[in-house]
């Protein structure tokens, strides 16, 4: 168990007393709006970050393609990450910002559902595996890349209402 802000016990809620794995039981929490908000990174060679922008990558559009998988990925997160629960998504949303400062494409991705549990998990898949996508597309010409600060920036709905990094 862990002490939260508060001072109050919080334990691992996929956890079942006996410490084995345990799907959580939503069946009783109220249908809510659920959104969540995550980010993320992938750094590169500042000849990298030319190519994709001025559309040179021999496989093709690369924030396209990014879009695409994270977006994919977020509708099969439950069957990527054990004991998610499978939701019906009303939106996912991928987009991607050049910061051609720090040689980096920052990525986003907002998911939205109505129901029983968070969208932060996908969220946060949707963010990584449109990272891994730029990496595979452009991996030919830069294997140097680095995929980081995948986080969750803020979330909403339910019990516990709003948070914010």
């Amino acid at each position: 168990m862990t002490k939260s802000k508060s001072g109050s016990s919080k334990k691992l809620s996929h956890i079942d007393r006996e410490g084995k794995a345990a799907m959580v039981d939503v069946g009783n929490k109220q249908e809510t709006l659920r959104e969540a908000v995550a980010t993320g990174a992938v750094y590169m060679k500042k000849e990298t970050l030319d190519i994709i922008t001025d559309r040179k990558i021999a496989k093709g559009n690369v924030f396209g393609a990014a879009r695409l998988a994270g977006i994919m990925a977020a509708k099969r997160t439950c069957d990527l990450i054990p004991l998610c629960h499978q939701l019906n998504l009303s939106s996912v949303a991928v987009d991607f910002k050049v910061d051609g400062k720090n040689k980096r494409v920052d990525i986003e991705a907002k998911a939205k559902c109505r129901g029983r549990t968070g969208v932060e998990m996908e969220a946060l898949t949707a963010v990584s595996v449109a990272a891994l996508t730029i990496y595979d597309m452009c991996k030919a010409v830069d294997r140097a890349m680095v995929i980081s600060d995948i986080k969750l920036m803020e979330k909403r709905g339910g019990k516990s209402g709003e948070w914010k990094r």
